[in-house]
């Protein structure tokens, strides 16, 4: 990690946005998880989701905000279906948004994430991805397209100590942290305990006797961040698999960190989205995708051939 290469013009001014986003809705939540006032709604669109008022206000102050820096735009946001912002009927870009990732923890005060990505629909992939940590100091994590076509990872702390992201982790199974969302009983944490050859792996003494594997919960795209700046070294989802707002915002920011986003099968994940009209945009926002996210391909075969799906 260094902190020498400035981000590009389009990518600061996000990420400025998600930091002033982080700052507002900060106290609101605070105040939520002191109070135990948290405003739970009815999700009518994902109806095993939480969904509190702080999800729909930072809705809709993404999209009045957004439009200060991309005046056209396809908003295409968790908490509604697709639309166009601005006056060009059909512009390049898509701008997808998770407002508020792990709510459910957020309106207690414990973890909370926001999620932005930028696509263009010409180059049919990513040019601008940031996640915003609400709650720590670890603050924002960065993909971005240069203009070399270069694609760059970045780690921001909230004092705005900036960090290059190109030296993702190298260590093999029985050495690693590999973090799941396995928050759900039964949908996902029964699913993780039922990988007995992952966890024998995962167990395996590395160093002589010691056994240095371990198992972490993690969350949505900053799951995907955590591996590309080293501080984890893999996340697997093989349960229910991750809504495209959840994965690929992430995902951009571990590949430009230079890590590996495998499907099942083994295959890399795409970058291209095929978000290629409105009907495909909203069709995208329906489907899960399955993967294991590692810091080195090799790491990413070797879960691979432990699960058992």
């Amino acid at each position: 990690m260094n902190s020498e290469t400035s981000l590009p013009d389009l990518a600061a001014r996000i990420a400025d946005l998600v930091r002033e986003m982080v700052l507002e809705i900060r106290p609101r939540l605070v105040s939520a998880a002191i109070s135990g006032k948290r405003r739970e709604q009815e999700n009518l669109r994902h109806s095993d989701n939480f969904l509190s008022d702080f999800d729909l206000w930072m809705h809709q102050r993404y999209k009045e905000a957004i439009v200060q820096h991309i005046p056209s735009f396809v908003y295409a946001s968790e908490e509604a279906d697709p639309e166009v912002v601005g006056p060009d009927s059909d512009p390049d870009l898509c701008v997808l948004v998770d407002p508020l990732d792990t709510s459910e923890l957020a309106v207690r005060g414990l973890y909370g994430y926001t999620h932005i990505m930028v696509y263009s629909r010409a180059l049919a992939r990513p040019i601008v991805s940031v996640i915003g940590d609400i709650f720590h100091h670890i603050q924002l994590y960065i993909g971005a397209r240069d203009s070399d076509g270069i694609d760059r990872a970045f780690m921001v702390t909230a004092d705005q100590t900036k960090y290059v992201l190109d030296q993702p982790s190298q260590s093999n199974l029985s050495q690693a942290l590999v973090t799941n969302y396995l928050m759900r009983p039964d949908a996902r944490f029964v699913p993780l305990a039922q990988q007995r050859d992952f966890l024998a792996a995962l167990s395996a003494p590395s160093d002589g006797d010691k056994k240095n594997g371990r198992v972490g919960v993690d969350f949505g795209s900053v799951s995907l961040c955590h591996v590309a700046a080293g501080l984890t070294d893999a996340t697997i989802e093989f349960a229910k698999g991750f809504a495209i707002w959840d994965l690929s915002p992430g995902h951009y920011v571990l590949h430009a960190a230079g890590g590996t986003v495998i499907d099942l099968q083994g295959q890399p994940i795409s970058l291209d989205y095929h978000l290629d009209s409105l009907a495909d945009i909203a069709a995208a926002m329906n489907p899960r995708q399955k993967f294991i996210a590692a810091g080195n391909a090799s790491l990413a075969d070797e879960i691979l051939k432990t699960l058992r799906v």
